[in-house]
């Protein structure tokens, strides 16, 4: 009879130390979460800003097909590097 109490002492410390085990975890979960968002938001707005950087550079007439892709890929690789930044 004396070892019931002794035993349900221990399984409620067992779900204390648990709650309080998953409290940071959940946190650190949501953290990621939002840095993940915001490298995307940073990767979706980079494409438009290519897109725009390609289309006047084709305006110019001055420099090739090649190099207008070009521009576009380092744009869009500046971007990838900043969400990079953000996300680790």
């Amino acid at each position: 009879m004396n070892r019931k109490p002794g035993f349900q002492v221990v399984v409620s410390n067992l779900a204390i130390a648990t709650a309080l085990l998953m409290a940071p975890l959940t946190s650190y979960a949501a953290e990621q979460g939002e840095q993940r968002r915001e490298a995307r938001e940073i990767r979706r707005d980079a494409r438009q800003e290519a897109r725009e950087t390609k289309a006047e550079c084709r305006e110019g007439e001055e420099k090739t097909r090649a190099e207008c892709r070009q521009e576009k890929r380092d744009t869009k690789q500046d971007a990838r590097k900043e969400g990079r930044d953000i996300k680790y």
